[in-house]
């Protein structure tokens, strides 16, 4: 926990000699001359006092938070363990009553309908630690984390925060740390509809309570959630596949979101954020080390696919042709999920296979987008999308515009009989650009990953993380909305 430095005070700690001091060195033997001198004495150094005094306040009051433009580099200096606040605006964390997040956790066996959340929320939703097997880095960095589990960890980086204020009148922005993604996978099969909802409402209801939401409406505050938009955007007209209302609420469509995936048509106070992969540096020496491994892995694979099919799914469909080509291709490496062990649910099993493969496979799944990709980021695998959301229209404030530079498109509607197969679109690929792309993938990998919630206690040091980005890019589209501008949309 951080805490405000006590002002500086004006009191003088040096000794001042007494009257009997002054009287006993000097030379007049007049007295009524020495107590003349020692009167004179007296006031300049009561003068002397009396403008340093002066002067300390002057530069306190003349010294306020100070930032600059944002077209290049804010930087604010907080009382936050004398660290600089660099790249965004103050922001201030509200205390909520624990039963819209730390209270949540008190049930972690329940918070998931699929499986039970305790083991995967410890250690501020860094999940268990894990004994690396693809690297020599200290295994401190390194956890079993689960893919929704965002919110945890974005609310443990802001605590610790450089930029974080404990006055909301110093703030420009103001993060609201409710864990909706936990509490919306415990209510799934929830078949009382107000019940479901129940959460979310009492949330805007104590939201629009304070001052602080009422002044812009709520435009200067956000949310980080862990789980994709559709799990928050419930409509009378469509499907009930669990999902509530919290995003379809008009007070939360005047904040900023932040989720792991955005709705691509409607999501326009929607963000996307990197899905949490198992790597969580504590420096940016250890960063930099894990990059240089990654880079200088040998690739026996042209390309692997870590996934398995998904019924009844359109967008999914694309993963039945995946699957087919890769069993029939020498070149491919399959690690295929389903129910039972798998390869799939161990991290370093996963990893190992990616940073061997000079292309990994992204399909849609469940959702338009999958924890994988930012994975294949982290082995230095260059992704290969087929559908544009699965990343191109998600994650704007991450990834290059020039989409080419770091990953390989190929439209599902070309895949299939006849028509030319993953395997040949690769290869034609020359070993020049590939190589290109690769150094864009592994250039990116600060970018998409979440560092160490400690991090920033144990050494002053910030490498620009998903954390950083996300409240740098905030910092901007807060400015533009308070003063009336469109921000506009993600899409691509």
């Amino acid at each position: 926990m951080f805490f405000r430095k006590p002002s500086p005070t004006s009191s003088l700690n040096y000794y001042l000699p007494s009257s009997s001091d002054l009287f006993s060195k000097t030379k007049d033997k007049d007295p009524n001359i020495a107590l003349t001198k020692l009167n004179k004495i007296k006031y300049l150094l009561f003068s002397c006092l009396f403008i340093a005094t002066w002067l300390i306040l002057l530069r306190l009051w003349l010294s306020p938070t100070t930032t600059t433009t944002l077209t290049t580099t804010t930087t604010t200096t907080l009382n936050n363990h004398n660290k600089t606040c660099v790249g965004s605006y103050p922001f201030y964390i509200y205390n909520l009553p624990p039963q819209f997040n730390l209270g949540l956790l008190e049930h972690c066996n329940n918070l998931n309908i699929y499986t039970n959340m305790c083991p995967h929320v410890a250690n501020n939703g860094l999940g268990q630690p894990i004994v690396t097997t693809v690297t020599a880095l200290s295994s401190s960095s390194w956890f079993a984390t689960h893919q929704f589990i965002a919110e945890m960890i974005f609310h443990a980086r802001l605590e610790n925060h450089p930029c974080r204020t404990w006055d909301p009148s110093e703030a420009h922005l103001f993060y609201v740390p409710f864990y909706g993604g936990l509490y919306a996978s415990s209510v799934f099969r929830e078949a009382n509809l107000t019940q479901r909802d129940s959460l979310a409402v009492d949330l805007v209801d104590y939201l629009q309570s304070l001052p602080w939401f009422n002044i812009n409406e709520g435009k200067d505050h956000f949310l980080a959630l862990g789980r994709t938009a559709w799990d928050f955007m419930r409509t009378p007209s469509g499907p009930d596949f669990g999902a509530n209302i919290l995003l379809n609420l008009p007070p939360v469509k005047n904040m900023s979101v932040l989720t792991v995936e955005r709705q691509p048509w409607q999501g326009k106070n929607q963000f996307g954020i990197p899905y949490p992969s198992y790597f969580h540096p504590r420096s940016l020496t250890e960063l930099m080390m894990w990059q240089k491994q990654i880079g200088d892995s040998t690739r026996p694979y042209l390309f692997s696919f870590v996934g398995g099919t998904r019924h009844g799914l359109e967008k999914a469909k694309i993963r039945d042709e995946i699957l087919k080509q890769c069993k029939n291709s020498m070149k491919c490496e399959l690690v295929q999920c389903g129910n039972g062990a798998s390869k799939c649910h161990d991290p370093m099993a996963v990893l190992e296979v990616m940073s061997k493969s000079r292309f990994c496979l992204q399909a849609p799944g469940d959702s338009f987008t999958r924890r994988s990709t930012f994975d294949s980021i982290l082995a230095g695998c260059i992704p290969v999308f087929f559908s544009s959301h699965t990343a191109y229209t998600q994650y704007a404030w991450y990834l290059p515009d020039e989409k080419n530079t770091y990953s390989v498109f190929i439209d599902e509607n070309d895949c299939g009989e006849g028509k030319k197969s993953i395997e040949e679109v690769l290869m034609g690929i020359s070993k020049e650009d590939e190589e290109k792309m690769r150094v864009a993938v592994i250039n990116l990998i600060h970018k998409v990953t979440y560092m160490h919630p400690n991090a920033s206690v144990v050494e002053d040091v910030s490498f620009g993380d998903a954390v950083d980005i996300a409240l740098e890019r905030l910092s901007r589209i807060v400015e533009e909305k308070i003063s009336g501008k469109d921000f506009g949309s993600e899409e691509v």
